[in-house]
């Protein structure tokens, strides 16, 4: 099984299967009576394939933020309610800073993406294990 209160990181390549097994996670969350969040920072969600794989879309909060920031300050929101048993944020690399997206061309943005995930990852760490929430 996967720890709650913790957080787990999935990787891979591209199109490796690491959305389908989020969405299995969540199917079996589900059936077991646990609320789940998607943040879907890629944009990139198909219900119709989340319910192939058995994920009561209805059940399922689904946010699809702006920016990097926008996404984990939900998350973060999300964990300290203690409402979410599993949250799902896909993906990491889709996270982008708001001075990125609101920049031009060719602007340097050196660290910041990683600036913004190790802030966001400190306060998120304490709020999951806080609300036994996995994400």
């Amino acid at each position: 099984g996967l720890p709650m209160g913790r957080i787990v990181e999935v990787y891979g390549p591209e199109s490796s299967g690491k959305t389908t097994l989020t969405l299995e996670l969540i199917a079996a969350a589900q059936r077991v009576g646990k609320t789940c969040a998607f943040v879907d920072a890629e944009h990139a969600l198909d219900p119709i394939y989340a319910q192939k794989l058995g994920v009561d879309i209805d059940a399922l909060l689904v946010s699809q933020p702006d920016t990097g920031e926008q996404a984990l300050e939900i998350c973060d929101a999300l964990a300290r309610s203690g409402a979410i048993d599993v949250l799902v944020i896909d993906s990491v690399a889709a996270l982008t800073p708001k001075a990125e997206i609101e920049g031009e061309m060719g602007d340097s943005h050196m660290g910041l993406q990683a600036r913004m995930l190790s802030q966001a990852m400190r306060k998120l760490t304490g709020n999951l294990k806080q609300s036994n929430c996995m994400a």
